[in-house]
């Protein structure tokens, strides 16, 4: 008998590619998300997926703090998009925005958490600016949280909803620059993790998503990117978030995709082998089986 990860899979899958299969047996139905909000929409990534989602059939909810942006962005979308403005770490801004896209369009069952800084310069720890490191924490780490706080009471009432993570490489390895965006973007993962366990039974999937190198305003202003001319297509960001909000991704919740690398056919066909070895995830590796501290 095929593992749980496998069979969801294929159903995912098979509802996906041949509709006159999901009609006749309800009992696989995987229903899309129907209304996104997305943070950061003003620009950049944030827009590309809102655009490619609106695209997609979405309802958007456009969250940002440039108003005149998010306007111009409403009217590449069309009329099933709404503005929102907020700035993501001030909560009774954050829930008022959520409110009233959920007014406007309905319910959010899609979050794509993409609002984010980083750093102004490469310093090691010692030499960063506390105000800012502790302002890009808030930005990439206070404020995921408090979009996530404010729709996943409705998630869970309704038992359905998927939320996804902009997070970064940096935050699974080592970094001796811009420290307080791999803190942030480290802790983001953990929040993943701690949504899948708490509200996974309720219907609620979340995942990580690491865009690769997408050019945008903030990887061109960075000193590592001088120079670079091999760039992340935006197209392998949105082609993920838009599998995500179709249902194709629910079997693999709580893991860590990578834009560029990872494609969703790939990530299926081992789910059984990442379930197996909880791999796409944040883990403590043990030395060995005789480590006090292995699982």
């Amino acid at each position: 008998m095929p593992s749980t990860a496998t069979w969801w899979a294929t159903c995912v899958v098979g509802c996906f590619d041949d509709p006159d299969r999901a009609g006749a047996d309800s009992s696989i139905m995987v229903e899309a998300s129907k209304v996104a909000l997305v943070t950061g929409a003003s620009r950049g990534i944030g827009r590309e997926i809102a655009l490619s989602l609106t695209r997609r059939g979405l309802a958007v909810g456009l969250l940002g703090r440039d108003v005149a942006a998010l306007e111009a962005v409403r009217d590449e979308c069309g009329p099933t998009a709404s503005v929102a403005v907020a700035d993501v770490t001030d909560e009774a801004a954050v829930r008022s925005a959520v409110a009233s896209v959920e007014q406007v369009l309905g319910p959010i069952d899609l979050l794509v958490n993409n609002a984010g800084r980083i750093e102004s310069s490469e310093q090691s720890l010692w030499e960063t600016d506390p105000a800012e490191w502790w302002a890009v924490v808030e930005t990439d780490l206070r404020g995921p949280f408090l979009c996530c706080h404010a729709v996943l009471p409705g998630m869970v009432a309704r038992r359905r909803g998927r939320i996804v993570n902009l997070t970064s490489g940096i935050a699974i390895r080592d970094s001796d620059i811009y420290s307080g965006y791999a803190a942030a973007k480290t802790a983001l993962v953990r929040l993943t993790g701690s949504i899948v366990a708490a509200a996974g039974e309720y219907g609620v999937t979340a995942y990580d998503l690491s865009p690769g190198h997408v050019e945008t305003s903030m990887t061109t202003s960075m000193a590592m990117h001088h120079g670079r001319t091999s760039w992340t297509p935006p197209a392998a960001v949105t082609d993920l978030v838009d599998a995500i909000a179709a249902g194709r991704a629910d079997a693999l919740t709580g893991r860590y995709f990578r834009s560029g690398a990872d494609d969703l056919e790939s990530l299926l066909a081992n789910a059984d082998a990442m379930t197996a070895a909880d791999a796409r995830t944040l883990r403590l590796r043990p030395y060995g089986a005789d480590d006090p501290l292995a699982p």
